[in-house]
């Protein structure tokens, strides 16, 4: 079965870094869409960035610039490299599966999350 295995969450204070990975299983991981989403306490799921099977990406707006979302398809594992964060950054990350080859298709399949807290 599908299963994601998701780390690099933790506390941080604001303007640090975190790396988050994702590793997958299950499925033949170079053949879909991968994205990370958000859900921040009180708040509904989000879309952080997305990343094709060709290596296009794209990124939520409040994120641009400071975040890159990144595949290595030999060890099965999505990477979202996160600079310079912000309180607004809160909230627990997870990786998602596409159900095409491109980010613009819906995706299927989330892993349980690994938190990210920024504070202030």
């Amino acid at each position: 079965q599908v299963q994601f295995v998701e780390s690099g969450g933790g506390l941080v204070q604001a303007g640090g870094s975190l790396r988050l990975s994702c590793t997958a299983s299950g499925f033949t991981f170079s053949s879909r869409a991968m994205a990370w989403y958000r859900q921040a306490p009180e708040k509904e799921r989000m879309l952080v960035a997305a990343i094709d099977i060709g290596g296009r990406t794209i990124y939520t707006q409040s994120v641009n610039d400071r975040f890159t979302i990144s595949r290595d398809n030999a060890k099965n594992t999505l990477y979202l490299q996160m600079n310079n964060l912000k309180p607004e950054d809160t909230g627990v990350y997870s990786c998602a599966r596409g159900d095409t080859t491109s980010y613009s298709g819906a995706f299927d399949s989330w892993g349980k999350g690994t938190q990210v807290t920024v504070s202030s």
